[in-house]
C-alpha cells in the first residue's frame, strides 16, 4: 500500500504538488488523471523515491521510499521521457536484471517476440512507439509489486494500446501487481483503471472508486411546465453546471441516481432524462467548478 502525506515539493518556489493526501490500495490500477502541470510526473517520482519531498511523506509498504534502495526493489518507474543507456534490448535485459532480481528473462523473451521487437536490434532506431512497448516489457519482467507508468499510451497504436492493457491485466492475474498509470488521455484510463485520482494546480481533487465516481455525477435533462417547478426543484440540488437552450435545461448534478430520481419525481415536468457521465465528461465538471477550462486541450 502506498500513502501519501502531505506531500509538496517545490522548485525554485514554485510548488509543483502542494499539499497532496491519498492512499493506493494494493491489486487496483489507479489512474492519475490531471490538467497540464498538475504534478502528475512530480509525483511520480517522488513515489518512485526519485525525487525528494520539500515537504510531507511517501510510505510504501510502510516504508519511507526515499533513499530506501530496498523499497525502491518494489518500484518500478517508466518515464515519459524515455532514455534507453543500452544499445539493444538485450543489453536492457542485462542491464535490469542487475538491479531487480526477480527479473523475468523467459517472459521478456516471450513478449519481445509477440511485440514484434528484436531482441539485438538497436534501440535508438526504435520509432516512438516501439520505444513504449519496450519500456512496457522491461517494466512489467521486472516483478515488482508497483508499476508506475507516466503517459505510458501515448505514441501506441488502438491495436498495440490493448495490447499493453492486457499485458497489464496478465500481470496482475499472474501475481499482485499495481499499476499507477498517470494520463491526459482520460479514454484511455476509462476501461483499464479501477480507481483514479483528479490533480489539479499541484494538489488533488479527489481520489475515488471509478464506478463510485461515475454514480456520483449525473446529467439531466428536463423541461419544467413553469418556473416555479424549476425553481423548486434547484432548491435542493447540487448543480455544477446548468445549459439552458429554449425551455430545456441540461444540468450536471452531484448526487445519486436514486436521489436524483426521485427529486425529479418531486416536481411536475414535461420531459426528463438522466444521463451517466464518461469520465471525461467529470473531469470536465470537477475542474470546472474551480475555475479552469480543460475543453480546448483534453483528448
Amino acid at each position: 500500500m502506498i500513502k501519501i502525506n502531505n506531500l509538496i515539493k517545490e522548485f525554485d518556489g514554485f510548488k509543483a504538488v502542494n499539499g497532496i493526501t491519498t492512499s493506493i490500495e494494493e491489486g487496483h490500477v489507479f489512474g492519475l488523471v490531471g490538467t497540464n502541470g498538475a504534478g502528475k510526473s512530480t509525483l511520480l517520482r517522488m513515489i518512485s523515491g526519485v525525487l525528494k519531498p520539500t515537504e510531507g511523506t511517501v510510505i510504501v509498504d510502510g516504508e519511507n521510499v526515499y533513499d530506501n534502495a530496498g523499497i525502491k526493489k518494489e518500484i518500478f518507474y517508466i518515464s515519459d521521457e524515455q532514455y534507453f543507456p543500452c544499445s539493444t534490448p538485450a543489453d536492457l535485459e542485462r542491464y535490469y536484471k542487475s538491479m531487480y532480481e526477480n527479473f523475468d528473462s523467459a517472459r521478456f523473451a516471450e513478449l519481445l517476440e509477440k511485440f514484434g521487437l528484436d531482441k539485438n536490434r538497436r534501440i535508438n532506431t526504435f520509432s516512438k512507439g516501439m520505444k513504449k512497448q519496450l519500456s512496457v516489457i522491461i517494466g512489467v519482467c521486472a516483478n515488482t509489486k508497483y508499476l508506475l507508468c507516466d503517459e505510458t499510451f501515448d505514441g501506441l497504436d488502438p491495436v498495440m494500446r490493448q495490447a499493453v492493457k492486457k499485458v497489464f491485466i496478465a500481470a496482475m492475474e499472474d501475481r499482485n501487481m499495481t499499476p499507477i498509470i498517470a494520463s491526459h488521455n482520460l479514454r484511455e484510463l476509462e476501461d483499464i483503471c479501477d480507481h483514479v485520482g483528479l490533480l489539479h494546480k499541484g494538489g488533488i481533487l479527489f481520489a475515488k472508486d471509478l464506478d463510485e465516481m461515475k454514480l456520483g455525477i449525473h446529467r439531466l435533462q428536463v423541461v419544467f411546465t413553469n418556473d416555479e417547478e424549476r425553481v423548486r426543484f434547484e432548491e435542493n440540488q447540487e448543480i455544477m453546471r446548468d445549459e439552458v437552450r429554449g425551455s430545456l435545461h441540461t444540468y450536471t448534478i452531484r448526487s445519486s441516481m436514486d436521489d436524483l430520481r426521485n427529486a425529479v419525481a418531486s416536481v411536475d415536468t414535461i420531459f426528463s432524462e438522466i444521463l451517466t457521465l464518461s469520465l471525461e465528461e467529470i473531469f470536465i465538471s470537477e475542474t470546472e467548478v474551480v475555475g479552469y477550462d480543460v475543453k480546448n486541450i483534453i483528448e
